[in-house]
């Protein structure tokens, strides 16, 4: 069972990986930059400052900690699967188109930029959709493109990428919920939190 999921994982990450085209290459390779999408998190961290203007530092220290927790799992993971990333399995090395040479560290399981960009997408979206609706779209293209963009890269596998979607939405919604559960039990939000 296991190795007829590896061998789909392998056959579906040839297909996505195999159509590339320059303008893409670029592209990809930005989407997968964090630097990239500084004016986004810049946007984000106002977007929360409007919305948590009193509690401002606690709402950034808890995406510290997120983001902190989403890195550590992946890489505990990462260092006990021990599955090579595509762009390091020696039967694959011919086929994976692979941009500025870049191939990552040796194993891929699971993929840290997927989990930590729908980590902070379920976040915002959690705490501030509910005033602002727009940022539901915002927040999944962005977490949408980081991801997809490990594929096209060549260092994940689908199934590394769809294993940080999962871990990243659980740890945004987490997150979040924790978050409001403890400001609305041991600090009193004004009435523009809630």
């Amino acid at each position: 069972m296991l190795e007829t999921l590896k061998a789909i994982d392998e056959s579906l990450f040839l297909f996505l990986n195999a159509h590339h085209n320059s303008f893409f290459d670029t592209l990809m390779w930005l989407f997968s930059d964090k630097f990239f999408w500084a004016p986004l998190y810049a946007w984000f961290v106002w977007l929360l400052y409007k919305q948590y203007p009193k509690h401002f530092w606690t709402v950034l220290i808890t995406i510290a900690l997120m983001i902190a927790v989403s890195d550590q799992v992946c890489n505990l993971l990462k260092d006990n699967v021990l599955r090579l990333r595509p762009s390091q399995e020696p039967h694959l090395q011919s086929l994976v188109h692979i941009v500025n040479d870049y191939r990552g560290g040796t194993y891929g399981f699971y993929s840290a930029h997927s989990s930590n960009a729908f980590a902070v997408a379920f976040f915002m979206i959690s705490l501030i959709a509910k005033k602002r609706r727009y940022i539901i779209p915002v927040s999944l293209t962005y977490a949408i493109l980081t991801a997809y963009s490990r594929i096209y890269l060549g260092v994940h596998y689908p199934g590394d990428v769809l294993m940080g979607v999962i871990m990243g939405i659980l740890l945004g919604t987490g997150f979040a919920f924790a978050y409001k559960r403890l400001r609305n039990r041991y600090i009193k939000p004004d009435n523009s939190e809630i």
